[in-house]
């Protein structure tokens, strides 16, 4: 089993590096070891500084999933549209403001899908767990009018998914050459199960506040592979908006029913 998870993974990094690796314009600039250190060290104390600010934000998170068919054609949608904050702890709330009832055939949403829509994916790395990755800086890319640091991260031990729920990334992220925040993300979650496999998501932040550097935008398009060899198709797209300081209406989201929210869809089959 552990063999079978690190041949996963090792694959999972080849295969991301050879896409990555398509179209890139990336310029090799070396930096001394000393200098990626800090770089690592200042991207790791403004991203705890980011998801403390998030918690006193409110937002909008607007999300789909769809199965694509034959000749690229949408056969079954998921959507999910929520107010959402957080408290004190980092603990998530949310308030579902529209969900109608899942049309997926190929695959359910999972808990698992579920928390990459506001935790993996949208910001790609768990500050506290920084130290527990492996960086590979692999030169300045120009974007947008921001030059960004680029490297290749991927975690230094892949979780026993037997014996922990922690889910790490494993991708590609661009830094802010001045400010040294994370303007880009690009990867998927590991460790990935028989019954649970991850998209490849692609994720970027806009400015907001004039300092704070959140999740705008996710999306993928990708073949999830089972191990049974059946091929999934699919599409996700997220939004997030209307960001603003206002946590502490988070107490109406338990207390005070809204009758013109709908409830969660029910549960689906398990994926293959």
């Amino acid at each position: 089993m552990k063999n079978s998870v690190i041949f996963s993974i090792i694959f999972v990094i080849v295969s991301a590096a050879a896409a990555f690796a398509q179209g890139t314009t990336i310029v090799r600039k070396e930096l001394p070891p000393a200098e990626i250190t800090r770089i690592i060290k200042k991207v790791s104390e403004n991203e705890s500084a980011f998801r403390e600010a998030l918690k006193d934000y409110v937002f909008i998170r607007r999300a789909s999933l769809s199965n694509i068919g034959l000749g690229g054609q949408i056969t079954g949608t998921y959507r999910r549209d929520s107010f959402m904050t957080f408290n004190a702890d980092g603990g998530r709330f949310e308030k579902i403001l529209f969900a109608p009832i899942s049309t997926l055939t190929e695959m359910s949403v999972t808990p698992e899908d579920l928390e990459d829509l506001g935790g993996v994916n949208p910001f790609a790395l768990e500050p506290y767990a920084i130290p527990q990755y492996s960086f590979n800086y692999l030169g300045i890319e120009r974007i947008d009018d921001f030059d960004l640091y680029v490297f290749d991260v991927a975690p230094k031990v892949i979780p026993d998914p037997k014996k922990s729920k922690q889910r790490m990334f494993v991708g590609r992220i661009w830094v802010d050459v001045q400010d040294l925040m994370i303007l880009k993300s690009k990867g998927k979650a590991v460790p990935e199960t028989k019954q649970n496999k991850f998209p490849i998501v692609e994720t970027t932040r806009e400015q907001i506040d004039g300092k704070y550097w959140f999740p705008v935008d996710a999306r993928s398009d990708d073949d999830l592979v089972f191990d049974n060899g059946q091929v999934v198709k699919l599409r996700m797209r997220v939004k997030y908006s209307d960001y603003k300081v206002g946590r502490t209406d988070v107490r109406i989201l338990d207390d005070v029913a809204d009758p013109e929210v709908k409830p969660t869809p029910s549960p689906t089959p398990k994926k293959p």
